[in-house]
């Protein structure tokens, strides 16, 4: 979810989802050692429970990063060693580290040594030939050893060569059973499912059967579905709010960040999918889209993509 989950993004789908973990994009050790920590880790209160993910492969590294992320006030850090794309492979970490599991657990072991919080991990079934699931077992196992509890597992493996990351969320099978196995396997470990869940119904073959589910691009795309799915572990949360009841409760979000000379369309890219699968919703994309980017866009912008949206008032010129 890299240029995806950023802290505009996290506070919109807050509102909408009040209890889900929340996690960052991956964010690259060495870029906070070295980089602008604010425009990083910076994030809004309301985001609690919110994780900071890392990509590395230096234990000394993301120690210090964990400990930094600690600092900053998040309640977890997550290792990911699930990404296949190229660039991150060329800097030897994301999936391509499931083949050194022994790795894995001294950069676990060393971000344990460092924070308090949770380290977790985020991998996937498998990766290129190495995909039975002893192999599977076996990583995590060796993981696990060095002080990690929990495993967010995409229900495929990647390839890593041949295939671009989109193609490594389609192209190999999912294979559900796999998780399960695992922890019917490993009861004590927390196992959290991921990959291609899409909504309420395709979520409930897996409540059962592992701890907890992860969404990611479809959050994004349509996160009245992940609200949905916030409500099914929280029901006592009461209804999920209207559209425009969200877009009302982010005004003060909004009215903030354009007095710090944040541009509207830092946060309304990000809110695109508000009016998926309802009428009204290319009215909505349309306006935010066109007029989001001009210089000086504020917050009328958001309520005269409302107004489109709810056939009350016209589009940009031009639709």
């Amino acid at each position: 979810m890299m240029d995806w989950s950023d802290r505009h993004f996290r506070h919109f789908l807050r509102l909408l989802a009040p209890r889900a973990l929340l996690y960052t994009e991956m964010i690259v050790a060495q870029a906070i050692l070295k980089g602008d920590r604010p425009r990083l880790l910076d994030f809004d209160a309301s985001e609690h429970p919110v994780a900071l993910q890392l990509g590395g492969s230096d234990p000394a590294q993301l120690a210090q990063s964990a400990r930094i992320g600690e600092e900053w006030g998040y309640d977890e850090v997550n290792l990911n060693v699930g990404c296949p794309s190229d660039r991150v492979q060329n800097a030897s970490f994301g999936a391509c580290l499931m083949a050194r599991p022994a790795l894995v657990a001294e950069c676990v072991a060393a971000m344990r040594s460092a924070v308090a919080i949770p380290v977790t991990v985020k991998c996937r079934i498998g990766i290129d030939d190495l995909d039975s699931y002893e192999f599977l077992e076996e990583f995590v196992d060796t993981v696990a050893a060095a002080g990690c509890g929990t495993f967010i597992v995409h229900a495929r493996k990647a390839i890593l060569a041949g295939l671009s990351p989109r193609q490594n969320r389609e192209i190999p099978p999912l294979h559900y059973p796999t998780v399960w196995r695992l922890k019917e396997a490993r009861p004590a470990l927390t196992i959290v499912i991921n990959g291609g869940i899409r909504a309420l119904a395709g979520a409930e073959p897996h409540w059962a059967r592992v701890d907890g589910v992860m969404v990611g691009r479809e959050a994004y795309h349509n996160p009245y579905a992940f609200a949905a799915l916030d409500r099914r572990a929280w029901p006592a949360d009461g209804p999920i709010p209207e559209p425009r009841l969200v877009v009302e409760r982010m005004r003060p979000y909004f009215e903030r960040e354009l007095a710090r000379g944040t541009r509207l369309h830092s946060i309304t890219r990000h809110m695109l999918g508000l009016y998926a699968g309802r009428p009204g919703a290319r009215a909505w994309r349309r306006t935010l889209s066109e007029l989001g980017r001009r210089d000086g866009a504020d917050f009328s912008v958001v309520e005269q993509a409302c107004r489109a949206a709810d056939g009350l008032g016209a589009e940009p010129a031009g639709a």
